[in-house]
């Protein structure tokens, strides 16, 4: 498989591809006017306790309050918490108000941005990653990533962790996945790094008024640096001189084997073009994605959840239709997986196969699907077909959706994806009419509406209209407006 990382630089926006083998598997984006806050760690100040959510609201210094859950609470004050101990965490049935007060200062980190209308999610429980490791000085805790599969490995990696944290302060580990095959020098490292970062953090948390940072993750470009590139990784070409060489000293730092893979991309042609990023984004904001069978996906993105709808389109087959149904949602199985992973979609998501009545066939898709999703970086669980032949599957979501980052709801139709007739329009203009003149007084009506409306008023509906005038005893004009849009009218009386 061949990966590479794509990096373009803007002014006001810095965007970052995963490109596996010439197709966009991810993008991430990074605006100066919207920059992220997942991970930040800030001091903050409790607005409001709120017994009946078992949850609190917490000034940060951002926009909005945001959320702390009584399940993202320890019970100590995170900062004083003694060196060595270990911080048993809050359980459910612990009321909110035995936790948290009104007006209750306390060192928090942001885990979800703030996404639609609800504010940014916090907890108490801190964890600062770096190239090979998550620090989570809240714990005693070594643990080795899931994905690293080979039980020698992971034999090696939890003893080295072992020794190079004996006599420490006791702090918890989780070995990341990129830890696979590294020395013991590449992880004593990483320790060294993150105890620094963990002890500039407790001395300015005391003194920092409330609202400051206390510790800022890094920019989109060192991200996906320290959390994408991988050996299976065969170049970062990046489109910035100076950024391409703050990323070169930042690998040769912390993963010096790394650093020649990052090399400044000269082409002529912008680099997402180049690599035809730029239309992978546009078809990514489509509902439809076709699917090389002939069949194709429908995508429905809502406030609750994420529907996948699975048709055969023009795929007729080559056997009968029980084939053609499986060898369809085989495709639409991978094609899922890359779509979810593209668009940044999370939550509940629910994907509606074509019927299979063959049990192998419902499991070989379920498989498939399982196995896509086996590259993303973000945590999916997916559940077995309901009584219904539906997946039911969820997707951690820490960010806005590709979607939500780069459009904004229509303003024709307010975000509902249709719009009202003309001819509704018009019935509703008449009704109007009638409800104005029996109200207000008026020797004549002057009617204001889109074009669209007033040219099927006055040529479709003007026997109408000449009897409403013979109803109202008045007269009515209309006039086109092209400012107005195809739900918009005004009724002047005159």
């Amino acid at each position: 498989m061949s990966e590479e990382l794509l990096v373009n630089v803007t002014p006001r926006e810095t965007r970052v591809a995963v490109v596996e083998n010439g197709m966009l598997q991810e993008l991430h984006i990074e605006r100066g006017s919207q920059r992220g806050v997942v991970g930040n760690i800030y001091k903050g100040k409790v607005q409001r306790v709120m017994p009946g959510m078992q949850a609190a609201f917490v000034d940060i210094g951002l926009d909005r309050a945001a959320f702390l859950h009584a399940n993202d609470i320890f019970r100590g004050p995170p900062i004083e918490t003694v060196p060595g101990e270990e911080p048993a965490p809050a359980p459910v049935q612990t009321p909110i108000t035995d936790l948290l007060r009104d007006g209750a200062e306390v060192v928090v980190q942001v885990v979800k941005d703030p996404i639609g209308s609800k504010g940014a999610r916090l907890t108490t429980q801190i964890s600062i990653p770096s190239r090979y490791l998550v620090l989570l000085p809240r714990s005693k805790v070594i643990g080795i990533s899931a994905r690293i599969e080979d039980e020698a490995e992971r034999t090696r990696l939890k003893g080295l962790m072992a020794q190079l944290t004996a006599g420490g302060p006791g702090f918890g580990y989780i070995v990341r996945t990129n830890a696979e095959g590294q020395p013991a020098e590449a992880l004593a490292e990483d320790i060294a790094y993150l105890s620094r970062v963990w002890e500039q953090v407790e001395s300015r948390a005391p003194s920092a008024a409330v609202g400051s940072c206390l510790y800022e993750d890094l920019s989109l470009p060192l991200r996906a640096v320290r959390d994408l590139i991988r050996r299976d990784v065969e170049k970062v070409k990046v489109d910035s001189r100076e950024t391409c060489d703050r990323l070169r000293e930042f690998a040769a730092r912390y993963m010096p084997a790394l650093a020649d893979k990052i090399e400044h991309y000269t082409g002529a042609r912008p680099i997402f073009d180049m690599y035809g990023v730029e239309d992978e984004i546009q078809r990514a904001l489509e509902k439809e994605v076709p699917l090389k069978s002939g069949g194709y996906l429908v995508i429905d993105q809502t406030e609750a959840m994420t529907t996948v709808d699975v048709n055969t389109g023009s795929f007729l087959g080559q056997r009968n239709l029980e084939e053609t149904v499986f060898r369809t949602n085989l495709e639409a199985a991978q094609a899922v997986a890359r779509q979810l992973r593209l668009r940044n979609l999370g939550g509940i998501i629910i994907i509606d196969f074509i019927d299979m009545q063959d049990p192998e066939h419902r499991r070989q898709v379920l498989r498939t699907l399982e196995k896509s999703l086996a590259k993303d970086h973000a945590k999916t669980t997916v559940y077995d077909f309901s009584p219904l032949g539906l997946v039911e599957m969820t997707r951690k979501r820490t960010v806005d959706s590709l979607e939500r980052q780069l459009c904004e709801p229509c303003h024709e139709c307010g975000g509902r994806g249709m719009v009202k007739t003309a001819e509704t329009v018009t019935y509703e203009i008449f009704r109007e009419i009638v409800r104005a003149v029996r109200q207000f007084e008026a020797a004549r009506l002057l009617v204001i509406a889109s074009p669209k409306v007033v040219a099927r008023i006055t040529e479709e509906e003007s026997n109408a209209v000449a009897e409403l005038e013979e109803f109202i005893g008045k007269s009515i004009r209309f006039q086109a407006d092209t400012q107005y849009l195809q739900e918009q009218f005004d009724v002047v009386l005159l």
